[in-house]
């Protein structure tokens, strides 16, 4: 049977569903058209001030598919399960016996289960199950009870249709599902064997082909696991689960941007890299170095220092989470970690990666720990000692060749009590106009606090949860304070956001902030989450604004998490680097110069003398 009927098979067993109307469309259409402004002199007049990057894309025709061989034994895979009485496609990746244990004890939980199939038609969704991984303490946070973290796993199933994660914890010693989340909206990290799958449809797709001048080694493919989207496609704001394998070639990288919901490519786009000499690739050993895995990424470390007190661990792809912070034997933070890097590239095109940071080992980090945290001397510009950064660099393998990148997240702990959640991109990522957005997840420890924001004249209280960006015209106090959160004794902080004030670098972070109620029955981003918004959406829909939602529940004297995203604008221009880096000879020898573009709010004790 061809590609084209088993796949219009599988969207009419579909389309009785109410997502149908947004998924699957009854005219397939099987030709390309190129949105190159070259079809005619009107086109061509408006868009004079575009680059030759921006002329030459090609889009492919939104429901095209493209037919190739390989795919179809993938398609029959689909079908067979959505037959079966669990309509489920199973991991595909190798596992062992104690992951497949695990799989088949979350296929028989009710809760795990309860989104495979259409309420109303009972017809099934097309689920699969993306990993099966040991589970950290991280992916234990909310579970009650005692338990053997080192018999445990995270089964991650995504369900394409409704673009919803399903993350189950299991128990293999108790045989049962420790705790059930779903994340709306959302997507895992990629199993490798799709990662496989999309870099073959690239190089032999004749688009690809065509842009690149001859047929791409599959060896040659980088960031071929990052979930991205391109505007005018259907993986725009992730509704398809799509990837970017990515070709560099004389200076410049060619995207091929490959839809993994219908097995197709959906668009071609070359971006500007610079230049850069050679690097030593770091060793696969070195990667997953097992000291690093064993200390950091299976375990909490105990830290005492300064009057702070906290525990801290490499998540599988939140970054480096600090939990149970405590200053002087006062709660401060329940947790803060860096859930994802949003990079985009193109105001035009809307193009770009969303990037998970986390563990070389059993990770769904796409960036992964490059080596253990480090704790450093924290001093002013006088250099006297007034704290210690807790430090962790997370680094692609070549970097800084072009597609690769490095990221750095800090905290800083004061001795007067001021904490500052940073980070900062090192570069130098796949274009010379990127825009990078971290999103900051900092969850305090108080039980009831408010929120408030500088109004110019006072402070004014948020009643309800909510959002806000941080522009030229946004009032400061004359410390530079934007917002401050108290607890019912009226003692808490002031939230000072970045402005070119913090003697970094910074340039300032045109931040997304939002506010939201923590909510101990509900778990809104406390245990590891999977890249939770896309990668490119230029507003304040960068996954954040999902646990607000139509109807923000009432904050005041609330548990309370702030999430925040800046927005940093990377710059190649000579003397005016920024969130770039590049390799240039110096005494012979290539050596690697990087201007990192560091952001984050810095927090100032209500009572600080």
């Amino acid at each position: 049977m061809s590609h084209n009927k088993i796949w219009n098979q599988l969207k009419c067993s579909m389309a009785k569903n109410k997502f149908a109307r947004m998924k699957f469309f009854s005219i397939i259409f099987l030709t390309y058209f190129f949105v190159s402004c070259q079809n005619n002199a009107a086109t061509l007049q408006n868009v004079t001030t575009y680059d030759d990057d921006v002329l030459t894309s090609i889009i492919t025709q939104a429901d095209s598919l493209k037919t190739f061989d390989f795919v179809n034994s993938h398609v029959e895979d689909i079908k067979n399960a959505l037959k079966g009485s669990t309509p489920i496609l199973l991991c595909r990746d190798t596992l062992n016996n104690a992951q497949k244990n695990a799989e088949q004890i979350a296929l028989k939980d009710s809760f795990f289960l309860q989104n495979i199939k259409d309420i109303k038609t009972k017809l099934p969704y097309r689920n699969e199950i993306f990993a099966v991984v040991p589970a950290r303490e991280s992916d234990i946070a909310n579970t009650k009870g005692i338990v053997n973290i080192a018999d445990c796993y995270r089964v991650e199933m995504y369900n394409y249709p409704l673009n919803l994660t399903t993350i189950a914890i299991v128990s293999n010693t108790q045989q049962k599902v420790l705790s059930v989340s779903t994340q709306e909206q959302a997507q895992p990290e990629i199993p490798l064997y799709l990662k496989n799958l999309a870099i073959k449809i690239a190089v032999n797709s004749p688009e690809v082909q065509q842009a690149y001048g001859i047929k791409p080694n599959e060896a040659d493919a980088l960031m071929a696991n990052t979930k991205t989207a391109l505007n005018r496609t259907r993986c725009e704001r992730s509704r398809h689960l799509c990837v970017a394998p990515t070709f560099v070639k004389d200076g410049k990288a060619l995207w091929a941007i490959v839809d993994l919901t219908d097995y197709k490519l959906v668009g071609v786009r070359w971006t500007n890299t610079g230049t850069t000499g050679a690097v030593n690739p770091i060793t696969e050993r070195r990667l997953q170095d097992d000291k690093l895995t064993a200390c950091f990424c299976e375990k909490e470390t105990a830290l005492n220092k300064d009057g702070w007190k906290m525990n801290y661990m490499l998540t599988s792809s939140d970054g480096l989470r600090i939990a149970q912070v405590n200053f002087n034997g006062t709660p401060i933070l329940q947790s803060a970690k860096l859930v994802d890097w949003h990079v985009s590239y193109s105001g035009t095109d809307g193009f770009g990666y969303s990037d998970a940071v986390g563990c070389p080992y059993f990770s769904q980090a796409a960036v992964i720990a490059f080596e253990p945290p480090k704790i450093l001397q924290l001093k002013d510009d006088a250099g006297k000692d007034v704290g210690f950064v807790l430090e962790q660099v997370f680094k692609s393998e070549l970097w800084p060749s072009p597609c690769n990148y490095n990221y750095r997240q800090r905290f800083e702990f004061y001795k007067d009590g001021r904490f500052r959640v940073a980070a900062a991109s090192i570069g130098r990522g796949c274009g010379n106009d990127g825009t990078y957005r971290p999103v900051f997840r900092i969850a305090f420890a108080e039980q009831q606090n408010n929120f408030a924001e500088w109004n110019g004249d006072g402070w004014t209280n948020w009643v309800n949860e909510k959002w806000q960006l941080q522009s030229s015209t946004t009032k400061y106090t004359n410390e530079h304070y934007q917002y401050k959160i108290t607890n019912t004794q009226n003692d808490g902080f002031f939230v000072e956001p970045g402005t070119g004030n913090f003697s970094d670098g910074g340039r300032g972070d045109n931040a997304f902030s939002y506010i939201t109620q923590n909510i101990p029955s509900k778990d809104e981003g406390e245990t590891d989450l999977v890249t939770i918004g896309p990668c490119c959406n230029t507003d304040y829909q960068q996954g954040p604004d999902k646990y607000i939602g139509n109807n923000p529940d009432n904050i005041q004297n609330k548990k309370l998490v702030l999430w925040y995203v800046p927005q940093l604008k990377n710059d190649d221009s000579k003397g005016r680097e920024y969130c770039w880096a590049e390799s240039v000879l110096e005494n012979g020898v290539y050596v690697t110069k990087s201007y990192p573009c560091f952001a984050g709010p810095m927090f100032i004790p209500l009572n600080k003398k």
